[in-house]
């Protein structure tokens, strides 16, 4: 008898140990946010004018900056904790994140940049490196890493980033969703902390083309016009040749989209390189100490390396009086950066800035006002999260080559996502003259469901009927479910939620109408659960909020509950359940 009832003890506390275990693994997955955020905050927009006046143009969008914007009460750490510590908080919001509030959107929260923006694989020694969503095992890109992983997670609309020499496109293209550099000078950099002013752009990440472009209309405060087709689409067919990824299937998806909207073909330029050698004279002339040792190099590796000298010497210009009175221990890398670019004298960087103003004419030249230049938006694909060439010097200037015709030049550049070759990210950039921006939003909101549209066949010749016809079971089951629930037969409603997850695992209603369910029985732990599975599918879904709100409460964790319930509002400002809950559970437990 003793024996059993020890027996039972054992089980009952192996049972418990499991559910806390369980709870604890949910609430770091919640809390984590893919470690895109180092701090939540909440910037409200104004009311809305009274009619007939419209309503602001980013009404309902939630937005991230990355962690080198100004936000007034904060300190703007810059990826590095010796900056945070000697820097006082922020007098005043810098003009951008202050434009898109007073635009309608909802500015909530600062997110992780490398290590004083200067990295671009997204990995730094001060903070852990934010989950890449799309490809976990893969670093997420850098300088705005975090900035990429809360849009790409799906955790906000659109997002603010830093682009010196790639920090933007690079880690959109890693990450799978869409970037913008604007042209050079045309967004102002007023409360934001400078790395190399003659590159540095103010970006902005979406998942929604019409999404981007509209952050694009009030950042870039561009004047209504009629929109412009573009006249001449040119594919760097070189630049293809550079990548690592099947140049002959992208430039057919390009080919076949641009024949298909616009019912002209493309110009295929066989030798970019040759035409910038051409056209930038002093770019062939000018006797570079390479810095990554190489002797000999294309006329576009050339041009990464002469970016890597300006944004060097520009960031010792900014920064050194203060990193030779703090004397903080900086990455290897960083300070190698800082101590080479001594090296170069005053009359080579004049020549820099000379071969900057004739990259934009050469590509001004080429592209006129209505011309298209396509190219890969990097060579190779996201490297292993850790792995050592992340931090050399080779890897940096391979990875910004492609960058570097916009960041030289100043013209603008979209990377837009291309599918999956071989389990890694395809990312193609449009780049168009310098000013042309409204122009390339525009033209990338007309081809972008095309582009994906022959993505997709490209990569999957014939359809799958037995794919279609799982998802129309899925949905099929899912009704039988909901008229279950409605006469309220619970368990015959979670065995028909089961069948449509088992058909299809990645729709977020699912979970969510599953948790319903679980909580008209009382088990709360299978619905916090769902609710959780339903977030991270869709984390705009405000019903798994509401009901993982619940459930939390049910269970006691009302810290959590009124999070999810505070969430809720966020997405849904007037719901007057989430504001019930959080007011009830405020008076009682705060």
């Amino acid at each position: 008898m003793g024996s059993s009832s020890a027996n039972l003890w054992v089980l009952l506390g192996l049972g418990i140990a499991g559910i806390l275990i369980m709870t604890k693994k949910l609430k770091r997955v919640v809390k984590a946010d893919f470690g895109a955020f180092i701090e939540r905050l909440q910037l409200l927009p104004p009311p809305q004018p009274a009619p007939p006046k419209a309503p602001h143009p980013l009404t309902a969008l939630s937005f991230a900056v990355s962690d080198v914007f100004d936000i007034q009460g904060f300190v703007t750490g810059f990826g590095n904790p010796d900056w945070s510590r000697t820097h006082e908080a922020a007098a005043q919001t810098c003009a951008v994140v202050a434009a898109l509030v007073d635009g309608g959107a909802t500015c909530v929260g600062k997110t992780v940049v490398d290590d004083m923006a200067l990295s671009v694989s997204g990995e730094s020694k001060h903070y852990d490196a934010p989950t890449n969503p799309a490809f976990p095992a893969r670093v997420p890109g850098g300088a705005s890493s975090g900035a990429a992983v809360a849009v790409a997670s799906k955790l906000v609309d659109f997002s603010l980033g830093i682009d010196t020499d790639g920090g933007v496109r690079v880690p959109a293209g890693y990450c799978g969703i869409i970037g913008f550099r604007p042209s050079h000078g045309t967004v102002p950099l007023s409360g934001v902390i400078p790395v190399s002013g003659s590159l540095d752009t103010v970006g902005w990440f979406a998942r929604d083309p019409s999404v981007l472009r509209r952050v694009g209309h009030v950042l870039l405060q561009v004047p209504y016009a009629a929109q412009r087709n573009p006249r001449n689409i040119v594919i760097a067919d070189d630049c293809f040749q550079l990548s690592k990824f099947p140049a002959d299937r992208i430039t057919q998806v390009v080919i076949k989209s641009i024949e298909k909207l616009y019912g002209r073909q493309v110009t295929r330029h066989e030798n970019l390189d040759d035409y910038i050698q051409l056209k930038v004279p002093s770019l062939k002339a000018f006797n570079i100490k390479q810095i990554n040792g190489e002797g000999k190099s294309s006329g576009i590796r050339l041009l990464a390396n002469i970016m890597q000298v300006l944004k060097r010497h520009e960031f010792k210009q900014n920064h050194y009086e203060w990193i030779n009175s703090v004397k903080p221990p900086l990455d290897p890398l960083i300070s190698a950066q800082i101590s080479e670019v001594s090296e170069f004298t005053d009359a080579e960087i004049e020549k820099c800035q000379t071969i900057r103003s004739e990259l934009r004419s050469a590509i001004n030249v080429l592209l006129k006002d209505d011309g298209i230049l396509v190219i890969p938006t990097f060579a190779d694909p996201p490297p292993k999260l850790g792995a050592k060439e992340n931090f050399s010097e080779e890897n940096l200037i391979r990875t910004s080559t492609l960058s570097s015709l916009a960041s030289m030049s100043g013209c603008c550049q979209v990377a837009l996502p291309l599918g999956v070759h071989e389990k890694y990210p395809v990312s193609l950039s449009l780049l168009a003259r310098h000013g042309g921006d409204r122009f390339l939003l525009d033209t990338l909101q007309t081809v972008f469901a095309s582009l994906q549209e022959q993505a997709d066949t490209a990569a999957k010749p014939k359809s799958s009927s037995k794919a279609v016809s799982q998802e129309t079971s899925a949905e099929l089951a899912k009704e039988k479910g909901n008229q279950a629930f409605k006469d309220k037969q619970w368990l015959r409603a979670i065995g028909f939620y089961s069948d449509a997850i088992k058909l299809n695992s990645n729709n977020a209603t699912y979970y969510s109408n599953r948790a319903a369910a679980y909580l008209e029985l009382g088990s709360f732990l299978q619905a916090e659960a769902d609710c959780t599975q339903a977030i991270d599918l869709d984390k705009k879904n405000v019903k798994a909020y509401l009901r993982r709100g619940t459930s939390r409460e049910m269970l006691g964790y009302y810290k959590e509950a009124m999070e999810d319930f505070r969430y809720a509002l966020v997405l849904e400002p007037n719901n007057k359940r989430a504001a019930q809950s959080l007011d009830r559970l405020k008076k009682l437990f705060q």
